[in-house]
């Protein structure tokens, strides 16, 4: 996939209307230390336009990326870790869920899991409300670069397990160091 433009069109807060796009959104969920930032700016082939930053939790709106004005990749705000009060998250939540409902446009939703650990208790949380939504997410083992070649599988079997995954379901293992796993990732977005 050749990124021509990349265009940070919108960023929706709390309170924000989300925007009606005509265009096709793919949507990127994940721990807030699982590398969604880092990611997405691999996918964009840009170096910091999502910002990434030793602090997890920075997301806290909704990014929506115009990529070569064919689609939108969609930043959600990051779950877990994020130094912030009970009622904060919730809110973050709500706008998710309204997210995942009013959309028109929303093809897929990545969900991003760190590929050295089993899914936690909010990973396994997130996974099944995504299906509950009414989408099949499409998960997407990060920091490859950190193990072996020879555990990849194992792992991935790790994670399938750990959310009780249906066997159709797509796990794509990816590095934002190597960028492994990036023509994967775009292959199935052309195919959507």
């Amino acid at each position: 996939m050749k990124i021509k433009s990349v265009n940070l069109e919108t960023v929706c807060g709390i309170t924000s209307t989300l925007p009606t796009n005509s265009l096709p959104e793919f949507a990127f969920a994940g721990k807030s230390n699982v590398g969604k930032s880092s990611l997405i700016n691999a996918l964009m082939q840009r170096k910091s336009l999502a910002r990434t930053s030793a602090q997890p939790g920075k997301t806290q709106t909704i990014n929506f990326y115009n990529i070569n004005e064919e689609m939108y990749f969609v930043d959600l705000p990051g779950y877990g870790y994020a130094k912030v009060g009970k009622e904060t998250t919730e809110k973050w939540g709500k706008m998710i869920e309204r997210y995942l409902h009013q959309s028109m446009q929303l093809k897929a939703v990545f969900l991003l899991i760190d590929i050295r650990h089993e899914p936690s208790q909010n990973d396994q949380l997130m996974y099944h409300w995504i299906l509950h939504q009414g989408f099949e997410p499409v998960i997407i083992a990060t920091k490859l670069d950190k193990i072996n070649r020879s555990q990849i599988q194992k792992q991935c079997k790790l994670i399938r397990n750990g959310l009780q995954a249906k066997s159709e379901c797509i796990i794509l293992p990816f590095s934002a160091q190597t960028k492994q796993g990036r023509d994967e990732i775009y292959e199935l977005i052309e195919k959507l």
